[in-house]
């Protein structure tokens, strides 16, 4: 292990309150424990200023780790009820709701709703984190080199990918590369080609400053494969097949740091070898908040269950239908909860961390690449890598549409309730209206874009108009 090897866990950081806040001051200090654990401390008895937090690598260190703590447990990659990978199962067609309320699941998003502004304060938040990193480490005078690169890295990948998601979510949003309040509460929102410019700008620069190789053994810190594996989806979004396809491969080239996994019951294990990069728990011996929130153990759902039609999509061979999947019954009716994430309690040792890069689908966007490019052979190599480990066989398509849609479903029955990522697929690829209509009622094109938070356009009339429809 590298000798400026960051510990794995999460230490406390200033609470940056929305995208509007200017002050970057407090953060509390840390202490080396191991290789694989943080011990969280108190507030110092004297407050650090931004300056001075980035002159020393103990604290730069956990002004970054911090900011991993915030995604984990807050905004849109959580894995709480707020979080993507919940609420998008519900405004798609992977979860049903049983108790409690979601205007994601009844399809009625406010822009005057705690819903859509939690997301997008939480976020924004996080950016302004990141920037903070980004200005407080170009500008430290006592930092080596390989920790101001490192430290640097990280943040801009950060940036990159939470821009990434608000992008998907909101439509139009402003891209946020700085601290200064000035110019932070006149931001104007940008088009989608614009963003994807600076997130692609982003991740480049991040790719040329992380190292080859992870910092730590537990993933935690991303590397630069984690930035291109982003990337990867950044061309596929956008239709760039030849890039997406090249990103792609050049993760799974990585052979060395990266090993298929064919056991899928090791898969969400935080020792997967497939693992691109995933978020430790806050607490030693805790495990995913994921596993929390879906899993239950009698019926009714106490919450929600996974929505019959998507069970209906398993084949009866597919042994990702009885991995990821458990079935729970009151003797008359059966309901069924996602279980890639298994423990719900603490297990003394954490068990599984949040993964939010994995290979499966960095092979799954090189096969869609491939087929669009006319690949068909190569494109079926990906798919079918996939599907045997699922213990199905190659895939029956033969022609290009039919194999797209081959990979579309593999998506749907790989990646499902991580993220949002049927959501985002039905949307990029223009089949929300045709999956979603006769399923939501009251569902409208203009659905697909989060609306704006009121409480921001008041704010900062540059933001509008209001998406359409809200």
């Amino acid at each position: 292990m590298k000798n400026n090897t960051r510990l794995s866990g999460y230490r406390r950081f200033c609470n940056a309150s929305t995208l509007r806040i200017a002050l970057f001051a407090v953060i509390s200090s840390c202490i080396i424990s191991s290789c694989d654990n943080f011990v969280e401390v108190g507030l110092p008895a004297s407050q650090l200023n931004s300056s001075a937090v980035f002159e020393d690598r103990a604290t730069a260190n956990a002004a970054m780790t911090d900011i991993y703590s915030k995604i984990r447990d807050n905004g849109l990659l959580s894995g709480s009820l707020l979080g993507l990978s919940n609420q998008l199962g519900f405004y798609s067609d992977e979860l049903e709701l049983y108790e409690g309320e979601t205007n994601f699941y009844n399809n009625a998003l406010l822009a005057s709703g705690s819903e859509v502004s939690e997301l997008w304060n939480s976020s924004y938040n996080q950016i302004y984190a990141a920037n903070a990193v980004v200005e407080g480490v170009e500008n430290s005078v006592s930092l080596a080199a390989a920790d101001r690169d490192q430290l640097k890295g990280e943040a801009l990948f950060v940036r990159a990918l939470l821009h990434f998601y608000l992008l998907n979510a909101f439509g139009d949003i402003p891209y946020i590369h700085t601290t200064g309040y000035e110019r932070n509460r006149e931001v104007k929102r940008m088009k989608e080609n614009e963003v994807y410019v600076l997130i692609k700008a982003d991740l480049e620069q991040a790719m040329v400053l992380l190292g080859d190789d992870y910092i730590n053994e537990e993933r935690v810190l991303p590397n630069k494969w984690t930035a291109e594996a982003l990337l990867a989806r950044v061309y596929l979004y956008m239709q760039v097949w030849d890039e997406a396809s090249n990103a792609a491969s050049a993760v799974l080239n990585q052979g060395q740091l990266y090993v298929w996994e064919e056991d899928l019951d090791k898969v969400f294990l935080k020792e997967s070898t497939a693992t691109i990069w995933q978020l430790m728990p806050k607490i030693s011996g805790d495990n995913t908040q994921e596993a929390e929130t879906f899993s239950f153990i009698s019926g009714p759902p106490p919450k929600s269950a996974l929505l019959n039609s998507l069970m209906e999509s398993f084949t009866a061979d597919d042994q990702r239908k009885a991995h990821w999947t458990t079935a729970v019954s009151d003797g008359t009716t059966v309901w069924y909860h996602v279980s890639k994430y298994k423990a719900t309690t603490n297990s003394g040792s954490s068990k599984e961390y949040s993964i939010v890069f994995r290979l499966a689908e960095q092979y799954l966007i090189r096969a869609e690449a491939r087929a669009h490019q006319g690949d068909l052979i190569g494109a079926k190599e990906d798919l079918n890598k996939i599907r045997h480990a699922a213990g199905l066989p190659d895939t029956e398509a033969t022609t290009g549409p039919a194999l797209i849609d081959a990979i579309l479903l593999e998506r749907r029955l790989e990646l499902f309730t991580e993220f949002g990522h049927r959501f985002f697929d039905l949307k990029r690829t223009g089949k929300l209206d045709a999956v979603l209509s006769p399923i939501k009622g009251g569902w409208n094109s203009t659905d697909r874009n989060f609306p704006i938070p009121e409480s921001e356009l008041l704010l900062n009339p540059n933001l509008s108009p209001q998406n359409a429809g809200y």
